[in-house]
């Protein structure tokens, strides 16, 4: 028999969470009688109980439940129960809860309902904490949901502190404008699950909630190690690798940690390269293997052990570099020494072969005069006089008047032939 009280719209709207939750309680009680207990309610902040009842009993017993979990019993003096942070549900996945009075069979079964359009809720909700205090969740609008729906996503870090729930104030939209995600900032790490809730809205139909609880240390990417250092000797020691834990903002045990080192031949071709992978739990590591002429890069990450802390690997540290190695130095010396010489040459040599002639240069040297063997003036004049000549022809057209001329230039001259002219 349902209770006609025990049906009712729950409206989840506290000073921190503006838009409601959409969901029904549906209660049944003994079939055999009515029940005297009526007008079930669930504060789904703190996690309480509540009901009223017709008759004064003493005392009470009640339970939460979903498909996966069922919590013990717990009796009460009143008409009032909460329910322990480790039986904490999500209440989208559906939870019932029951009441019963000892030694009696009265007793009365709820049921959690989520209300809303179905397939509008959001989907494949996941947050992350990183750099100590960063903390991103993302999640997709539900398939269904109409194209005007917004989401809102709220979270409390703490159930036991009421006043620490707040909405998101940096939301990351998609290009509709819809929000798909949160930026939070100064996040510290509870002992505690935090609970995160995205709610929605459309003019359209009413949007289905979805809820979370998350032990915050389980999704923290740990910063790497710190001040991590190579000791190395010639002895067979070999080298000793120190670091410090990576920064957490709730656990300072150094013990609560495992580290992974990796270290990896340099100068080894890369088809060739193999990463010597040790785990070890304290702070220190011996490496034996060391080569002082070989150069090594050395990494180091952590994750939790036997702690509240993340059991996955974070974040690898900055590659350092030991060992010697290899001396290029010396040959990068001696090769830009050859090559600079022979640049210097080759810009020479076009140089003076585009400007200068060697032979105005490089002139060659007189030789000196042979005293006996020198030519004579007159064997210098005959040899010049002697050189080929050139030939040429001349038209010479003769006119009477220079012949007059001619004759008066003989009568002006009498005395010529006897002077010995022709």
């Amino acid at each position: 028999m349902f209770d006609t009280l025990g049906l009712l719209c729950v409206i989840w709207c506290c000073v921190v969470l503006f838009h409601p939750l959409h969901a029904d309680i549906q209660c049944m009680g003994s079939e055999a009688q009515e029940s005297p207990i009526t007008n079930v309610k669930m504060n789904w902040i703190k996690m309480e109980l509540s009901w009223e009842s017709s008759k004064n009993f003493s005392k009470y017993k009640c339970a939460i439940r979903n498909s996966v979990t069922r919590s013990v019993p717990k009796e009460v003096n009143s008409s009032l129960c909460s329910f322990p942070v480790q039986f904490y549900m999500p209440l989208h996945k559906g939870v019932s809860f029951i009441i019963e009075v000892p030694d009696t069979n009265i007793s009365e079964h709820c049921t959690f309902i989520r209300g809303g359009m179905n397939g509008s809720a959001i989907e494949n909700f996941s947050c992350v904490i990183y750099n100590i205090s960063l903390m991103n969740c993302t999640w997709q609008p539900g398939r269904d949901a109409p194209g005007d729906t917004q989401y809102f996503l709220y979270w409390q870090n703490s159930r036991n502190r009421y006043e620490d729930a707040m909405e998101c104030k940096l939301y990351i939209k998609d290009e509709n404008g819809r929000n798909t995600g949160c930026m939070f900032q100064n996040v510290s790490i509870e002992p505690e699950k935090a609970y995160f809730l995205v709610n929605g809205s459309s003019k359209d139909a009413l949007i289905q909630f979805y809820d979370e609880y998350i032990q915050l240390y389980k999704i923290e990417i740990l910063t790497p190690p710190l001040n991590i250092t190579a000791n190395c000797t010639r002895d067979s020691v070999g080298c000793i690798i120190t670091w410090q834990p990576p920064l957490t903002s709730h656990m300072k045990d150094t013990g609560c940690f495992q580290y992974e080192i990796s270290i990896r031949n340099k100068d080894e071709p890369e088809e060739e390269k193999k990463d010597d992978r040790s785990e070890v739990r304290n702070g220190s590591y011996e490496f034996q293997n060391y080569n002082e002429k070989k150069k090594y890069v050395l990494k180091i990450r952590a994750r939790g052990k036997y702690c509240r802390v993340s059991s996955n690997w974070g974040e690898w540290s900055e590659p350092i570099e030991f060992g010697q190695g290899k001396d290029y130095f010396i040959f990068v010396i001696l090769f830009l020494i050859a090559l600079g010489t022979i640049s210097v040459t080759l810009l020479q040599y076009c140089l003076f072969k585009r400007y200068c002639s060697f032979k105005s240069i490089f002139s060659p040297i007189p030789q000196p005069r042979e005293k006996f063997n020198a030519s004579t003036d007159e064997d210098i004049q005959t040899k010049y006089v002697n050189l080929p000549k050139t030939h040429c022809t001349e038209e010479i057209t003769m006119v009477e008047e220079m012949t007059q001329l001619s004759k008066k230039k003989t009568r002006g001259f009498p005395n010529m032939k006897e002077n010995g002219f022709p």
